[in-house]
């Protein structure tokens, strides 16, 4: 039993560290990572989905869950308006998308 609930803490733990929930935030200096949409696939560094349900998203496949709430989200984003601006500005944030 005591193995059964480690074993169920830590695959709760593993599955939430790695979910791909996001909040797009209405300044740069406020997000995690900047993101710059393309207009095609083949431009594309990152092809996500948007999903509907938050327990859709993760395992860092490009299914994202967009929180209501910043404080729910996993990594805050921002869209750009040039490519050159994109970029990650909390590098400790990355490996959410790796």
């Amino acid at each position: 039993m005591k193995k059964f609930f480690f074993t169920s803490l830590f695959m709760l733990l593993f599955q939430h560290s790695f979910s791909q929930k996001v909040f797009s935030v209405n300044y740069a200096n406020q997000a995690d990572v900047k993101v710059y949409v393309v207009k095609y696939e083949n431009q594309a560094d990152l092809k996500v989905f948007k999903v509907k349900y938050e327990n859709q998203a993760g395992d860092n496949n490009g299914k994202w869950f967009f929180t209501q709430y910043e404080n729910q989200a996993d990594l805050k984003i921002f869209f750009v308006e040039y490519e050159n601006q994109a970029g990650w500005r909390n590098a400790a944030k990355k490996q959410l998308l790796y």
